[in-house]
């Protein structure tokens, strides 16, 4: 089948009345999400994952993709008029979109950051097209020992490009994978950690795992800040109207953005924060009057959420096409399809091509909705501002243990959850972030089997890795991601003693 053909069934799929009510669903829960400052797309997903088990595989994953990218829209809203960034990447807009409203531009900076956020994201979508089936493709030429160091380089990635600590996010991702081992091990039919309780022998379940994660861990964290939001600017259609120049001078911002945002989404532990850091960087970089980065300048938002929302998109290349979450969200996705029975990589296009062109094409359909939402409807965001935590905090704790217990039935899923939730915030206080854990979580039983599969072939020869091409490449990369940093801070260490060696006591 050609482009116009995978286009033309992603659309039969994805205009079905069934697939556009879950998609209406999935980006106004996102953006109701993203507007409350504190919670986010990975608290959400994991709310929505036991819902995925009563409705089809397609209009889970456009359900799920929906919130994840309808985050992003809501999360500008609160970051421009309350300064505080509904969702991480979100913390760009805050440089430029808050002083924008405080100087009574906070409708001009929505407008923007909305059309932005379009572009990006129609970007981002005609890279996913165009370059997954060919990464399919090439995925099919992948051995069990190229998978296996290509999960090795997204792990350490993940654990290396994670916020704060590096050693930190390593110890997160080795987490995930020991809790990944708890269970029967199918191959050989031994009990691994189960401590001879029935309600682990198939393991623990991903939907606890991340709803424990990310839903209470999100909410207690969220619950710290003060409940209710006053004092917020009133927004008229007349304020979000820019003039020509202004318009003007966001194009070419967007366009980069969305390329830079298209590049560092498909990379595994990347993602849209630091690709909207990035495209800020080059604008403020480029730009002939770097003075107004930080005190409203348009250039800078615009093309930090252009980034974002590209980045979201394309994310979804190595997660579909390879089977290789980028990011926690992604892990989740992954998990959505595992749960439905469907094998993520290379064969998923071919053997579910309506499920993966009906999903491509949701994110055309749901962005256009997302216009619709956020620029008539920006009223109705500004009063979700003022919602108390005092009562949304306590709806959702309880909407995380029905939750828990409608995925399984299983009483012990909910003791579960609220371990995992109390250990995810323990972590958290300690400068341990979440999203590396999840991540390890999902990949490690894929990484076992491919492991074994890689081994079995090779008739127990460890040199398969190192033999291939590919997995020696993505080996090497494997290690510089670990060596380089470690050397680099070595040697600023050395520099900085040097320094303080040649500094005179008279100097000093």
């Amino acid at each position: 089948m050609n482009l116009i053909d995978n286009v033309t069934l992603g659309l039969q799929t994805a205009l079905t009345l069934e697939n556009l009510f879950y998609c209406l669903a999935g980006v106004t829960l996102g953006t109701f999400v993203g507007v409350i400052p504190g919670l986010g797309a990975l608290a959400a997903i994991s709310l929505l994952l036991p819902v995925t088990y009563y409705i089809d595989s397609t209009a889970s994953l456009v359900m799920l993709a929906g919130v994840y990218y309808g985050t992003v829209y809501g999360g500008s809203t609160a970051a421009i008029l309350l300064n505080l960034p509904g969702v991480p990447s979100a913390a760009v807009a805050c440089l430029d979109g808050y002083p924008l409203s405080q100087q009574g531009k906070g409708g001009l900076a929505l407008f923007i950051t909305t059309i932005a956020s379009f572009v990006g994201s129609m970007i981002g979508f005609v890279l996913l097209a165009a370059l997954a089936p060919g990464i399919s493709q090439l995925g099919l030429m992948l051995g069990p020992a190229d998978y296996v160091m290509m999960m090795a380089l997204a792990l350490t990635a993940a654990g290396t490009m994670s916020t704060g600590s590096r050693v930190k996010g390593i110890v997160m991702v080795v987490i995930g994978l020991l809790l990944g081992t708890i269970g029967t091990d199918v191959h050989t039919g031994i009990t691994r950690f189960a401590f001879g309780h029935a309600a682990l022998l198939d393991g623990i379940s991903l939907v606890a795992i991340a709803m424990g994660l990310f839903g209470i861990t999100e909410v207690i964290n969220a619950s710290a800040g003060k409940g209710g939001q006053g004092g917020l600017p009133t927004v008229t259609w007349r304020s979000m109207i820019p003039t020509r120049r202004e318009m003007r001078s966001t194009g070419a911002p967007m366009l980069r953005g969305a390329g830079i945002g298209g590049f560092f989404g498909a990379l595994p532990g990347v993602g849209g924060t630091i690709a909207s850091f990035s495209s800020y960087a080059v604008e403020k970089r480029i730009s002939p009057h770097p003075e107004k980065f930080g005190h409203g300048a348009l250039e800078g938002m615009s093309a930090s959420e252009s980034a974002n929302n590209s980045a979201i998109q394309t994310a979804f290349i190595p997660t579909l096409t390879l089977g290789i979450p980028g990011d926690a969200v992604m892990a989740l996705m992954l998990g959505a399809l595992i749960i439905h029975g469907i094998a993520p990589g290379p064969l998923l296009i071919e053997q579910q091509p309506g499920l993966f062109w009906g999903l491509v094409m949701s994110f055309v359909v749901g962005n256009i909705f997302l216009v619709i939402l956020n620029i008539p409807l920006i009223g109705i965001w500004i009063k979700v501002l003022s919602i108390p935590r005092l009562y949304l905090f306590p709806a959702i704790m309880i909407f995380i243990a029905f939750g828990a217990l409608s995925a399984s039935m299983n009483p012990f899923d909910v003791y579960v959850v609220a371990a995992i939730g109390a250990l995810g915030w323990f972590l958290f206080k300690l400068g341990f972030q979440p999203a590396p854990l999840m991540l390890g979580f999902i990949l490690g039983p894929m990484l076992e089997e491919n492991f074994r599969r890689a081994l079995v072939l090779s008739r127990g020869d460890y040199d398969v890795f190192i033999t291939r091409p590919v997995s020696l490449t993505l080996l090497i990369a494997t290690a510089a991601l670990i060596v380089v940093p470690i050397a680099l801070a070595l040697l600023q260490m050395a520099r900085d003693k040097g320094r303080s060696r040649n500094v005179s006591p008279r100097d000093e």
